[in-house]
């Protein structure tokens, strides 16, 4: 049985670094634009050839594996494009998926990394020429695109809650013109990209909701960088909910006092809000953040482990877990937390 687990996690490794030898590394590209054009039927590795003849991208396997690994498969458009080889494998995906915008209008590209909450996302979109004010206004009616859309996917949001943690994060190319409305669809349009069948059939198995793993998500994103912690941490939480007990999340804590502190004190803990899970156990009201990727899937496929604690140095991004609260205790201690 070692033996099994020891060539499984030696192919995972492999795999690992198989993907990341071949991961989207080029060199500037300067001011140069490409014209690509695909046709009607095209496979995916067609495409792929396309963009590596061009120099749109550095590897045909990364960029198959990202097309499946992101649920992109059938959502490419033939048309014809310009792209400049400066574009990133998300960008190159966000615009094929969009389809052939050859004459129209002039777009504007905006980022919303992972973490981000709704008012930032409000503040980046204002800044950059848009109705930040009206985009919060959408963000309030979830029904509305359930009712004008068939976005069942947001069906489980419950009532008097905003689209916090739905809108998700990446990188999009907008109309200058694109009304708030627009904006938003655009966003859930991608969310629900993202929230694969098989992810959806695995939650619904749990006895879940999606807002419920999205709440998980988004303290799990504020929470912790990388994947491997991030399932850790999501199984530790889950052990808490399970056991009716506080999760004690200083994610929370910053989500309430909006800012995010090295330590909090005690008082800090002690503020009365249905967001604080210092002082109430279970999951918070709803989402705090928009997670990525990695924090839904988390979310949704926990480790489980024996530790109980964790710590996450923010100054070198590491999570430092434990089994009793004593080594807890000496961990902050060595950490200076």
């Amino acid at each position: 049985m070692y033996k099994k687990i020891g060539i499984i996690i030696v192919g995972i490794a492999i795999i690992s670094v198989i993907l990341f030898l071949l991961s989207d590394k080029r060199e500037d590209g300067g001011n140069k634009v490409v014209n690509l054009e695909i046709k009607k039927g095209e496979n995916i590795w067609n495409t792929a050839s396309n963009l590596k003849k061009e120099g749109l991208i550095e590897s045909k396997i990364y960029f198959v594996w990202y097309v499946y690994k992101n649920n992109y498969k059938g959502e490419i458009k033939a048309g014809k494009y310009i792209l400049s080889p400066n574009l990133t494998m998300p960008e190159i995906m966000m615009i094929l998926i969009e389809g052939d915008k050859s004459g129209e209008k002039e777009s504007k590209k905006i980022t919303f990394p992972e973490g981000f909450s709704l008012k930032q996302m409000a503040q980046r979109l204002a800044e950059n020429g848009f109705d930040g004010d009206k985009f919060l206004e959408f963000s309030k009616t979830p029904q509305y695109f359930v009712d004008k859309y068939q976005m069942e996917f947001l069906s489980s949001i419950p009532a008097g809650k905003d689209l916090e943690g739905y809108l998700f994060p990446d990188t999009y190319f907008f109309f200058i013109d694109a009304s708030a409305e627009d904006i938003t669809k655009k966003m859930l349009e991608n969310f629900e990209r993202k929230i694969s069948i098989d992810s959806q059939n695995e939650i619904k198995k749990q006895n879940k909701s999606i807002f419920e793993i999205i709440t998980m998500a988004s303290i799990i994103e504020k929470e912790v960088a990388t994947p491997e912690d991030k399932k850790v941490v999501s199984g530790i939480f889950y052990n808490r909910l399970n056991n009716g007990q506080a999760f004690q999340s200083c994610a929370t804590l910053a989500f309430v006092l909006g800012e995010n502190k090295k330590q909090y004190s005690y008082e800090d803990t002690q503020i009365l809000s249905p967001y604080n899970t210092y002082l109430n156990p279970g999951l918070p009201p709803g989402p705090i953040a928009s997670p990525g990727m990695d924090s839904i899937l988390a979310a949704v496929y926990p480790t489980k482990t024996n530790y109980n604690y964790f710590l996450s140095n923010t100054e070198t991004g590491q999570t430092i877990f434990s089994v009793t609260l004593e080594e807890h205790n000496l961990n902050k201690d060595r950490n200076g937390l």
